[in-house]
């Protein structure tokens, strides 16, 4: 699915969107292994949201290093979707994606068409979001950094984090609990925000309606 503008629904019943100009937003939700994607998408979503979580193996757990995650158990093994409409009609498709490195092709399918990401982090992995972050990078899209708090976490300034996490100065960082829907609502806001202030103004070369921005 790409990111686009719909035109109004049309039919007796409206079909599935209102009956106004909605703008349909496709973003990841990316970080490191066992960093709370799926909390995440599960804490913000309107619907029903889509979970593969599994299980996690004794084979698994001799594969990703589960240092400072004794209370992880599951892991995602495809994707998470979910999906929330801010105000002013802006309909955000929210997709998960594992972490570890041997999801990475899959990683790549998922983030086609995506407008932008949100990549969470945690403080006691720090080193963990480098790999996730040149992905995006290399996606060409842009994104923003939400530090998702765990007990016993270090706490950083924003200064350290950014020097640490070596940020462009426009790259949002802010702080969320992925438990939290406000907290969690405002890191979507401060990562839409910086996408469309850095995308082209739409004009006489808009797609037409339902083709991909």
């Amino acid at each position: 699915m790409d990111s686009a503008l719909s035109s109004p629904a049309s039919g007796p019943a409206g079909g599935h969107l209102a009956d106004m100009d909605q703008t349909l937003v496709k973003l990841l939700v990316a970080g490191p292994f066992g960093v709370g994607k799926t909390t995440f998408i599960r804490t913000l979503s309107e619907i029903a949201p889509l979970h593969t979580e599994e299980v996690m193996t004794r084979g698994g757990a001799l594969v990703d290093d589960l240092a400072g995650l004794r209370e992880k158990s599951t892991t995602t093994v495809a994707i998470d979707f979910g999906r929330r409409t801010l105000p002013g009609d802006v309909v955000l498709y929210l997709f998960g994606a594992p972490g570890q490195r041997r999801f990475q092709p899959l990683w790549q399918d998922i983030a086609r068409g995506a407008l932008g990401a949100l990549v969470l982090v945690d403080t006691r992995r720090l080193d963990d979001s480098f790999e996730v972050m040149d992905l995006v990078e290399e996606a060409g899209l842009r994104y923003a950094v939400a530090v998702n708090p765990f007990p016993g976490a270090p706490s950083h300034s924003t200064e350290k984090l950014r020097d640490h996490l070596d940020l462009h100065p426009d790259t949002p960082l802010v702080h969320c609990d992925a438990r939290e829907r406000e907290q969690a609502t405002d890191a979507l806001i401060a990562l839409v925000e910086h996408v469309l202030a850095h995308t082209p103004e739409r004009g006489a070369h808009t797609p037409p309606s339902g083709e991909p921005v």
